[in-house]
């Protein structure tokens, strides 16, 4: 059985065990990530075609390695204008094998994610013997206030959320930790005209993490108070 994925903008032809070079995703050597966006699967002359996504079809995936891929320059020169200019450009890539085509929402077999989930959320309970019970219930509830959403940004709309999504940026973690390389190709492939950096989406993020309310709300309550005033 084969099936045609949509990831990073691009289309892959994939059958199981097939390794393969994509546009970076989130996610850590051993996670298993889940493809939704399938085009088409079938077997033979066989052929289902979405529309445009084939509805309960997934492609599960085992990252294999991070990395970045050759460097590219970029020259420009303008003739008798002594104007000269180049840059250098790495792409970021995920090495990734794939595990498992899925069809009718079914589950995949493996779930390395969410073991390590598993584990992220059992660690408080055995501190809990060591630490006083006030400061660890405390934090549990601090925690349980953080929405992790990117849509909570200030300038992130649904179709936005959307595409960073598939671009491999759905969490607020992934957008706090957004260096200058990353937001350069984001702001490329997106068409964002400067947008990260201009309204300050990693910083958003950050405050978000750390249990602030949404830019949007504070400014919000602000023009209320004023107008009450």
């Amino acid at each position: 059985m084969f099936a045609v994925i949509k990831t990073g903008g691009k289309q892959y032809r994939v059958v199981a065990n097939d390794v393969l070079k994509i546009e970076k995703i989130a996610g850590e050597v051993g996670d298993i990530v889940e493809i939704g966006y399938v085009l088409a699967h079938g077997e033979g002359d066989a052929v289902t075609i979405g529309d445009p996504f084939v509805d309960g079809a997934s492609v599960t995936a085992e990252v294999v390695a991070q990395g970045r891929a050759a460097t590219v320059i970029a020259f420009k020169k303008r003739r008798r204008q002594n104007s000269k200019r180049r840059r250098g450009h790495r792409q970021y890539e995920t090495t990734v094998r794939i595990d498992e085509i899925l069809l009718g929402g079914a589950k995949p077999a493996k779930k390395a994610a969410a073991k390590k989930e598993k584990v992220a959320e059992t660690a408080p309970a055995a501190l809990a013997d060591v630490a006083p019970k006030a400061k660890p219930a405390k934090a549990k509830a601090a925690k349980a206030e953080i929405v992790d959403d990117i849509s909570l940004i200030s300038g992130v709309g649904p179709v936005l959320k959307e595409k960073l999504t598939e671009a491999g940026y759905a969490t607020l973690t992934s957008i706090s930790k957004l260096k200058k390389a990353e937001i350069a190709k984001l702001d490329e492939e997106l068409s964002l005209g400067g947008r990260i950096e201009r309204e300050e989406w990693v910083a958003q993020a950050k405050e978000l993490l750390a249990g602030k309310p949404p830019r949007a709300q504070i400014d919000k309550d602000a023009a209320a108070a004023k107008e009450s005033e």
